[in-house]
């Protein structure tokens, strides 16, 4: 009895194929939880893909993926003087933000991050100057450009980097790499051919492993189902039913990434008042599970516990059956599942 992570291997692998023919020698992103699916699995799918270079999120990430990826490992997180030192093969790539960074490396394969409009982290144009001369000391692989997913602006994503490519340009810096993040592939395809005598690489996570919804499914198996009247009290909190209805207990809890939600950005009206609504039945302990039966989103019954949940289906609803399994719709990247299985 698990929470399990069901992939449509073909149609899955489908997907990464067409996502490479649009960015030929695209580097694939494996970070964090891997994306829902383990660093083990998706580095077996980068050398499937043919991939000479993975990045990832951290140094720790770099030393655990190591032995799972036999080809460049590019660090995503930049280099800061002082870090735990973590020791790493030739084959890493750091990535670094600054000037003083680039001197803390010496020796090192390199790529240097500058600027964008995130202002996350990365060198700044007034201090490309002084990087021809601390370039000398390490091994260039190329710079990067982390862009925003929104632009509200109206600005282009593609002028945002020719200004950087000539910037650099006229800095004197080489740029026989470029790595970026957030393009489409018209954009990509725009720039290429405006820079014949740089590579582009598109650093590419979400849309390579998760941009086809329909290969992946979560579902949770039902554990106990127990019938309760109405006012009758249940669970670590001894509240009281609202009506007549069925606890059903599944599969998935807060050690599994259950009940966890990252911040939105709401764009309109309609999802602000969602938003609003969802905040306000929050206060009265009514909270939507992700799980789904008999066609509905239900409710939890009370916070999920540390590996199960507890749901409340209503008794005019039909009775799930202690085995079989719940649809739940979760995040990929805050989800830990107990089981993957292909078919």
């Amino acid at each position: 009895m698990a929470l399990t992570l069901y992939v449509d291997t073909a149609r899955w692998r489908a997907h990464h194929q067409s996502v490479l023919q649009q960015f030929p020698g695209l580097v694939p992103v494996c970070k964090g939880n891997g994306y829902g699916f383990g660093h083990e699995r998706l580095a077996d799918e980068a050398a499937r893909l043919g991939a000479d270079i993975l990045a990832v999120g951290t140094t720790y990430e770099a030393a655990r993926i190591k032995d799972f990826f036999s080809g460049d490992l590019l660090v995503l997180t930049p280099f800061r003087h002082g870090e735990e030192p973590v020791p790493l093969p030739d084959r890493a790539i750091r990535s670094v933000s600054s000037v003083e960074g680039v001197g803390g490396l010496v020796g090192a394969r390199v790529v240097i991050e500058v600027m964008s409009s995130m202002k996350r982290h990365g060198v700044k144009p007034e201090d490309l100057p002084k990087l021809a001369a601390a370039i000398e000391d390490i091994r260039l692989e190329g710079f990067a450009l982390h862009l925003p997913l929104d632009r509200t602006d109206g600005s282009d994503a593609v002028e945002e980097v020719i200004g950087w490519m000539d910037r650099l340009r006229a800095a004197r810096l080489p740029l026989h790499t470029m790595f970026v993040s957030h393009l489409k592939a018209d954009e990509l395809a725009r720039l290429q051919q405006q820079f014949p005598q740089t590579r582009f690489r598109a650093r590419i996570g979400t849309r390579l492993w998760l941009g086809d919804h329909d290969a992946t499914e979560y579902r949770g198996s039902v554990l106990d189902v127990t019938r309760v009247a109405k006012g009758e009290r249940f669970g670590y909190r001894q509240q009281k039913a609202a009506s007549d209805g069925y606890l059903v207990v599944v599969a998935g809890g807060t050690s599994h990434g259950v009940g966890l939600e990252s911040p939105k950005a709401l764009h309109g009206v309609m999802p602000r008042a969602k938003g609003v609504a969802r905040a306000g039945l929050a206060t009265v302990n009514r909270n939507l599970a992700p799980y789904v039966w008999a066609g509905k989103q239900r409710w939890f019954a009370e916070p999920p516990h540390m590996q199960v949940s507890i749901l409340f289906v209503p008794g005019d609803a039909p009775q799930p059956q202690v085995g079989e399994e719940l649809v739940a719709h979760l995040r990929h990247t805050t989800t830990q599942f107990d089981r993957i299985v292909d078919r």
